[in-house]
């Protein structure tokens, strides 16, 4: 139970830091362009890979301030960053196809799972 506290209140955050982030840069930088959740995956994918290399290399945490920060803070940040952490794992292992196979289906597979959501829900409710 200590450890779903944890993720919770990093959930919290990241889920607020989100909304924050892409407010402020579409403010900035105008409605024509998806460009505050472009500046949200970028972010939390570079936050990811510090973190993770940080605390592969000279912090150890433990596993309930791991998962606030990675799955909570981070997760619900972005979760393009775990994404992004996946891929990088199949990498690392020298999984290089496994590594694409999950780039292209997961982008195709998560676009069209949208898509026919839309189109049943359009279909269902109308």
């Amino acid at each position: 139970m200590k450890m779903i506290l944890y993720i919770a209140v990093g959930g919290a955050i990241g889920a607020v830091g989100r909304h924050l982030l892409i407010v402020r840069v579409t403010h900035w930088l105008g409605y024509g362009f998806p460009y505050g959740t472009l500046a949200v995956n970028i972010l939390g994918s570079f936050a990811m890979g510090a973190l993770v290399e940080t605390m592969a290399l000279i912090w150890s945490p433990n596993q309930e301030i791991r998962a606030f920060l990675v799955v909570g803070v981070l997760g619900a940040f972005t979760t393009f960053s775990l994404f992004s952490l996946d891929v990088m794992t199949l990498l690392n292992r020298g999984e290089t196809m496994a590594a694409g196979l999950y780039v292209i289906t997961s982008v195709i597979l998560s676009i069209g799972a949208f898509f026919l959501a839309m189109t049943i829900f359009r279909h269902a409710l109308t």
